[in-house]
């Protein structure tokens, strides 16, 4: 068994590699001096594809793609995620990669900011803005989160291409089952506490949504105040964040082939963003929220103060579950036990943005 685990930064990728998820070796940096926002790993091809986000100060952001585990890089000449000339916008940063479904073996989403979904066909290397979701009569009225107006979260349907689930901040759920053509908002339950009406439409400042691996209709969000279950695909959501130190956090990921089983990092509240009685937990749930478990061997013992990012978090597919998390402190961990027990993968890196790990 060999896991690779990318992991993005604020000064460029690293890529980690084990064969027993205990000792780690990192390589790196990648891409130096850039942002890494999004990190995908495409393993529907004999190949393994490697996709980053890279954002340059510089050069501005792109594309690159790697078939050989990060040897060597491909980044086409002309910018891979670019709006048309028509919208008078310009392409900030690439937020989201995301392959699509095993039927649709070439397919690949870029969400960005501003808010606004591509789609790409050959693989990661060029994309195709999908016009039906920018020229949503919302999107006007979609507002910008602390980090910038963004399409953080893209979940195809595993059964069914038609089907894409997209989240944003500011903006919440967006879905779409006719292919792209037309897009209808999912927020019913979440609550958006800085509006008059808490619970509109839409306008929800949802963080990340991720989705359940036994019950492809059952999905988990975390919000900007608020941990949610929709047992609908998104038409309505209900609360499960009893049992959880805060409500606030960034990210929530769910087991690979678990079902009802997810994780979170919660942070005391969004004017306060530090771990719960500064103390480093994971927490897990294993009957889709009902109830919550508080991880910690391993971990810093320590007060802890760092953050963990929408994207720094993920799990992998191994056998049992791995889970991993970076922080903005540079500290990335590690378990190959489903969070009962840690290892740190690595320290000192600049901020992590982002993380994604898979068995090859």
């Amino acid at each position: 068994m060999t896991v690779l685990l990318a992991i993005g930064t604020s000064k460029g990728l690293f890529l980690a590699t084990s064969g027993n998820r205990a000792d780690w070796e990192v390589s790196g940096p990648h891409f130096p001096m850039t942002s890494i926002y999004a990190v995908g790993i495409d393993r529907r091809r004999a190949a393994p594809r490697l996709l980053v986000g890279v954002d340059s100060s510089h050069f501005g952001p792109s594309v690159a793609t790697s078939d050989d585990l990060g040897q060597t890089w491909s980044e086409p000449d002309a910018a891979p995620v670019a709006f048309p000339a028509d919208t008078d916008t310009s392409l900030v940063r690439v937020w989201q990669l995301a392959p699509g479904p095993e039927s649709e073996p070439d397919v690949v989403y870029a969400g960005t900011q501003p808010s606004a979904l591509f789609r790409s066909d050959d693989g990661g290397r060029t994309f195709t803005l999908v016009r039906p979701l920018w020229d949503h009569p919302h999107r006007p009225d979609w507002g910008a989160g602390f980090g910038g107006q963004a399409i953080h979260t893209i979940l195809p349907h595993p059964a069914d291409p038609a089907r894409v689930l997209v989240a944003m901040s500011t903006g919440g759920v967006y879905r779409t089952s006719d292919g792209g053509e037309s897009w209808s908002p999912g927020n019913a339950g979440i609550r958006a506490g800085f509006f008059p009406d808490p619970f509109p439409e839409f306008g929800q400042c949802v963080h990340k949504v991720a989705r359940d691996a036994g019950d492809p209709t059952r999905l988990y969000a975390q919000n900007h105040g608020g941990v949610y279950r929709s047992d609908d695909e998104g038409a309505t959501w209900s609360s499960i964040a009893e049992g959880l130190p805060s409500d606030f956090g960034f990210p929530i990921v769910t087991h690979p082939a678990k079902p009802a089983t997810l994780w979170t990092f919660p942070l005391s509240a969004d004017s306060h963003r530090f771990p719960p009685d500064h103390r480093c937990r994971v927490f897990r749930s294993t009957d889709a929220g009902d109830s919550w478990q508080a991880l910690s061997a391993g971990l810093p013992t320590e007060p802890f103060y760092p953050t963990v990012l929408r994207d720094a978090m993920c799990t992998d597919n191994a056998t049992p579950g791995g889970v991993y998390f970076g922080t903005r402190s540079g500290e990335v961990w590690s378990s190959r036990d489903e969070g009962e027990s840690w290892v740190r993968v690595a320290a000192h890196l600049p901020d992590v943005l982002s993380v994604k790990a898979a068995e090859l």
